[in-house]
Formats: C-alpha cells, structure tokens, sequence
C-alpha cells in the first residue's frame, strides 16, 4: 500500500525532470546559422562567455580541423611543411623487396646451419667465406635500391621549397570566413527581432504551430513541435506570459548567398509555469518571474520575405 501512495509522487517529480526549461527550445542549442553554426557567436556585453554549442542542427558537423595546416582528408594528402613527419619503417614502405631479401639471407642462413653452406653450393672450410661473400652482395643490391627509391622521392619533392605542396587546390577553411559578408542591420530589423521574441513565446504557449511554422525556419518548426508533442504525451502544458524584453545586442550579422542572418543576444524576463491536465503547477511558478539571456539567429532572404527564427543557443 505504502508503495501505491507513493506513484503520484513519483509521476510528479518525473515530470519536474522533465519539463524544467521547457520554454520554447527547452534551454537548449539548436538550430542552424549557416556556415557559421559550428562556430561560436562573438561574445558581446550581455553575453561575456562563450555560447553553449549546438546540441540539435540539421547542419552537419565538420570534421575535427577541417581546413586547418596539416590536416589530411582522402583528397588532400597530410603535408610535412618541413616539419619532421612520421616515417614508416623500411619494411612498411617496400614489403616486396624487404620480404624478397628477407627470404634470400633466410635460406642461405638455414643452408649454413643445416651443414649444407650458404646455397648448398660451398662446403668445409670455405663456407664461412662464402657466406660472408654473398652477404656483402645482398648488402650491395639492398643498397642501391634504397638510393634509387631515395632519389626518386627527392626529386618528386624539389617542386616546392621544403616540400611543402601548392596552396592551389587546397581545401577551403570552415567557419566565420566560409564564404560569409558581414552586413549592417537597421532599426527596423531590430524591431523585427523583439516583436518575435514576443510573439513566438505566445505562439508557443498557445500551442499553435502554425503561428510557430510562419515565424521559424522548418527545422525550429520541428524541434518545437517534438517539444510540444512530449509535453502532451505527459499531460503536460507549459505558458510563458508576461514576457519582457529588456535588452538586446548584436553578435554578428552576415550574408550567405541570397540569405542574410542575424544573431542577437537577448535578455528577457517572464513567468514560466507548467501545469498538468487538471491545472496543477508541476513546475516553475505563475508568480514569480525568471530572466533569461539567449542567442537568436534569425534569416531572411534578401529582397523578399520577413525575419524567421532559424537557431536558439544558451549563453555561457
């Protein structure tokens, strides 16, 4: 019985688990802003520390140093740049000849123990001379391959000075410079971003996704209608109201081809309460207000069209 009276409590605190932050993005990072979504916001005066990264985009994230000096991808070789690289072992780098010669002083040297000499061809006392004559042979030809082999790759390297290849073909940097110009934004775009602040917060305690779909970019669409849904597989709500915009400042603004996009810091102050079925405060509180400092990326297309949410990030 004991345990029974203890299942509301437990369904009460699963739901606190998970709802806390569950204002629109749940307090998390998601989103896309372009070639620059993998890059940390410029730090400004609300946002002093760096941007939590993204944990949700539909931009894919770039290889560890991609672009950077040394690193290798199957259609851009690792450079030495006249460093000392790593060198692989004789064996490694010529298995044929090193197996061949391997093979050849092996045998001579089980005919010698085995009593027959070196090949089987020189017995008694001039065997030792006749070992030590066909290893000097080896030797020789081992050695002028080796010079061969090494000519070879000097001379494939005299192209460059040091051997550092040509900078023509090489593989494009990515992050804030991947084909990216910077853009001055007015009041009126401002004015564009604060107004959606308020009216996504609306949207979202209405659960109208429509509103939501006009005023964010199809992937921010898709993550508030997975938050949603979740909430009311729990019978769950959350409200934000009394949303107060108190400051803003600009991290960076930058055009993309016919696309132009904006990240704001913004700070806010607004009552965030979930409830369940029957109304009951299950989280957050209807009276007391909470201020939050967040990164909003909005994009546009140039020409045409209005400013659209298209990323959200947590601050320090």
């Amino acid at each position: 019985m004991r345990n029974f009276r203890l299942l509301p409590i437990a369904f009460a605190f699963l739901c606190v688990l998970g709802t806390a932050d569950a204002r629109p993005g749940g307090g998390s990072s998601i989103g896309s802003r372009g070639s620059h979504t993998w890059s940390a916001p410029p730090r400004t005066s609300i946002t002093p520390g760096w941007a939590r990264p993204m944990d949700q985009s539909a931009t894919p994230r770039p290889s560890p140093n991609y672009g950077a000096p040394g690193y290798a991808s199957p259609a851009r070789p690792m450079p030495s740049y006249g460093a000392p690289a790593y060198r692989p072992s004789y064996p490694v780098r010529h298995p044929f000849l090193s197996g061949f010669a391997g093979g050849f002083l092996g045998a001579g040297l089980f005919g010698l123990l085995s009593g027959h000499g070196m090949m089987g061809g020189m017995t008694g006392g001039t065997s030792f001379f006749g070992f030590l004559f066909q290893v000097l042979i080896i030797g020789g030809l081992i050695a002028f391959v080796l010079r061969m082999f090494g000519n070879r790759r000097q001379n494939q390297m005299s192209g460059s000075p040091m051997g550092m290849p040509s900078s023509a073909g090489a593989a494009p940097p990515f992050g804030n410079n991947g084909g990216s110009t910077p853009v001055t934004l007015t009041n009126d775009d401002y004015t564009s971003f604060q107004r959606l602040l308020l009216d996504i917060q609306a949207a979202w305690s209405a659960q109208n996704m429509r509103a939501l779909s006009n005023m964010a970019t199809p992937e921010m669409t898709g993550y508030f209608n997975a938050q949603l849904s979740d909430l009311a597989s729990r019978g769950a709500r959350n409200i934000v109201s009394n949303v107060q915009f108190q400051r803003g400042d600009l991290s960076e603004a930058w055009r993309e081809g016919n696309l132009t996009y904006a990240t704001v810091a913004m700070r806010y102050s607004m009552t965030d309460v979930t409830t369940d079925s029957m109304g009951n405060v299950i989280d957050g509180s209807s009276t007391e207000p909470v201020t939050v400092t967040e990164l909003w990326t909005f994009v546009r297309a140039d020409g045409r069209g209005n400013w659209i949410l298209s990323a959200i990030q947590q601050a320090g």
